[in-house]
């Protein structure tokens, strides 16, 4: 990123860059970044911009050797096309002598780093990886959105709207906006406030319901599966997160026990250290024969299903029943 930053700064660009990584938020960020330096806003003849696996390699590589029209270069973003996976065999051989007038950028979630055209990038141009952030990171960058609104946020309640919102910067930022609204009249934002606007995420309904299930809370757990059911989420991806909650409490209670602490928790789950606490006092209310056998139970209930012994829905229900009594 502060590559991208420094070639601004220094009016001096690549010819081509890639821009990947789990992150899609900071992707558009410094796509629109470079748009915005290297072509006008209202400059419709120098750029252009192509998205999806339908985009046609020759027809960007005519229109890269067309000469920019009154203007200092030609702009052509290429979006979530796959060609640095596959497919992009044609645009690297291409950028070994591409047009001195045309900069590519590509947008990508997802690369191929042995693909031709990753290479072809790499050595041609700048190649800029945009991961997913660590909590530390997403914290600051939270507190710097809060002084700008001149908000004010104890660690309890940011830790608590992390968890509400999951780390995706995009999540973050569309509810941070709620709730900076919501508190327009005062000057600091409580759990509460968080509590009353951000909306609650599938997985946190996984957390409560699996919650429910430990503290042998049936009908807690059937209303929360219930309600997820409303909102259109599909019983089979309803028992996968049931199953991936299982798994995880597995991984930190084994954790646990060997005396691991939070932050050593978190780099081996990859769950992020705020939530690891949350984790563990789950997982201290299952013994861990429990939890092998739950996670049995949701392999047995999506074979009853493929298998057409039993619906979607009902093979969740009767799971969740079985292990809340």
């Amino acid at each position: 990123m502060q590559s991208i930053l420094q070639d601004i700064k220094e009016n001096s660009y690549k010819q081509v860059y890639l821009l990947y990584g789990e992150e899609a938020y900071l992707r558009r960020q410094y796509r629109d970044k470079l748009k915005q330096v290297l072509v006008a806003a209202d400059d419709t003849m120098n750029y252009h911009y192509y998205e999806g696996k339908d985009t046609n390699p020759n027809e960007v590589i005519d229109l890269a050797e067309t000469m920019p029209f009154f203007a200092e270069r030609r702009v052509i973003i290429i979006e979530n096309s796959g060609f640095v996976k596959h497919g992009g065999e044609a645009l690297a051989e291409y950028l070994t002598q591409p047009s001195p007038t045309t900069v590519f950028i590509f947008v990508e979630a997802e690369v191929d780093k042995r693909s031709k055209l990753f290479k072809a990038i790499r050595d041609k141009g700048r190649v800029v990886e945009f991961a997913a952030q660590d909590e530390n990171t997403l914290k600051r960058w939270i507190l710097g959105l809060l002084k700008k609104e001149n908000k004010q946020i104890t660690e309890n309640a940011l830790n608590y709207f992390l968890n509400k919102t999951g780390t995706d910067m995009e999540n973050i930022r569309r509810e941070l906006e709620k709730v900076i609204c919501y508190t327009m009249e005062k000057e600091a934002i409580t759990e509460q406030d968080i509590e009353d606007i951000c909306t609650h995420r599938v997985q946190n309904h996984i957390f409560d319901m699996v919650s429910a299930i430990a503290d042998k809370k049936q009908r807690l757990a059937l209303q929360l599966y219930y309600d997820l059911l409303t909102l259109k989420e599909p019983p089979m991806r309803i028992l996968f997160l049931i199953a991936r909650q299982f798994n995880m409490l597995l991984q930190v209670k084994e954790l646990k026990k060997k005396g691991y602490d939070n932050r050593v928790i978190a780099d081996k789950t990859g769950l992020h250290s705020f939530v690891v606490g949350k984790y563990a006092a789950q997982a201290s209310k299952f013994k861990t024969r429990d939890l092998k056998e739950a996670l049995i139970a949701c392999v047995e209930a999506d074979e009853s299903v493929k298998t057409v012994q039993m619906n979607d829905r009902m093979s969740v229900e009767l799971l969740i029943i079985k292990y809340s009594v």
